[in-house]
């Protein structure tokens, strides 16, 4: 291994083609070395300027690139599998975009394989967790100031779906950060879902049921609800209100510079994610490459990646049954503690 991390990075789309311009410039002791995308003409653009990379149509042919020390997985989903069990198959780190895979009974074969080498690898792209203000949070709810956590109420709000989203994807997709957010503000792991439905917004696309109220129990008694709008038009905000026994603490989007002047008041909203959390997509790579570079994976595990799934799927079911779903974890390998 060089002095620089060599990375494969999978997926030249627009989390990935974001990842390849944050590795070495915002976020040091990386070089990216490979590129695969299905469109190799947005592969060569994500890489224009850089030299040394090589861009491959195949996943499999970037891994197996010179030079690859780890892999950075951006590809969309139903990819991700294969491209997990091959680089714990070469001993590569990988940091996967969530979700860690489709479903949770190919997150568990993912998991699974990795317990058998008897060591991490796999860090999932949950970025909450690198978040400044997610950060404070768990750490108050740590200390015990606030006492035992009762609810969390959360907010997850996008200016316009995608055109291929579906209703179930307000879950499985948007919902997903929240899931994890929750077990890790929480340290409790979610043990049913429900799902409420409003009437559709009118902005929606249509048969898209779009807001939905996804209501979470946990192991814990505590609740947490998540209003979930993927087309609410003015911007993207995110919101995180623990209520405590003795007293509540949020954080989110009341970050911009409010400007008040000549009888107005105006205040920038956000428009995606990659703005939102940039800076928690900085530590967060940036973590990832340091424990890389040892060979080893810290953060968000398989395992995360995993529970998030088989609660997503839950969620999923209450959305189509509109009945309270179970949610079912296989056995936690000692891995993961």
């Amino acid at each position: 291994m060089s002095d620089l991390l060599g990375v494969a990075v999978l997926g030249a789309g627009h989390m990935g083609a974001d990842h390849v311009r944050r590795i070495g410039t915002t976020v040091g002791g990386a070089r990216v070395v490979a590129v695969a995308d299905p469109d190799t003409a947005r592969a060569e653009a994500a890489v224009a300027g850089r030299a040394g990379v090589s861009v491959h149509h195949e996943a499999l042919a970037a891994l197996a690139a010179p030079g690859v020390d780890a892999v950075l997985v951006a590809s969309p989903e139903a990819a991700h599998e294969e491209a997990l069990l091959e680089a714990c198959a070469r001993g590569l780190p990988v940091l996967c975009e969530k979700p860690l895979t489709p479903d949770a009974a190919s997150a568990l074969r993912v998991v699974e394989a990795e317990a058998r080498l008897g060591r991490r690898l796999i860090q999932v792209g949950f970025m909450r967790r690198y978040d400044a203000d997610y950060r404070a949070l768990r750490s108050l709810l740590e200390s015990g100031s606030l006492g035992r956590p009762l609810m969390l109420h959360c907010r997850h709000r996008n200016v316009a779906s995608p055109p291929h989203f579906t209703s179930e994807m307000l879950i499985s997709s948007s919902v997903s950060h929240e899931i994890d957010a929750a077990r890790w503000l929480l340290g409790q792991e979610i043990t049913a879902v429900t799902v409420l439905r409003p009437s559709p917004s009118g902005d929606a696309p249509q048969g898209l049921l779009d807001p939905q109220l996804v209501l979470f129990e946990t192991s814990g008694g505590a609740l947490v609800d998540v209003e979930v709008f993927v087309n609410c038009g003015f911007g993207y905000e995110v919101r995180c209100e623990a209520v405590c026994e003795r007293g509540s603490a949020q954080v989110g989007d009341d970050r911009a510079m409010l400007v008040r002047s000549a009888g107005h008041a105006r205040q920038d909203v956000d428009q995606d994610y990659v703005v939102r959390f940039a800076d928690a997509y900085d530590r967060e790579v940036r973590a990832w490459v340091a424990a890389a570079g040892t060979g080893r994976a810290t953060g968000p595990s398989a395992w995360d990646g995993y529970a998030a799934a088989a609660v997503a799927e839950a969620g999923v079911r209450a959305l189509r049954e509109g009945t309270r779903a179970t949610v079912e974890l296989a056995e936690r390998p000692g891995l993961y503690g």
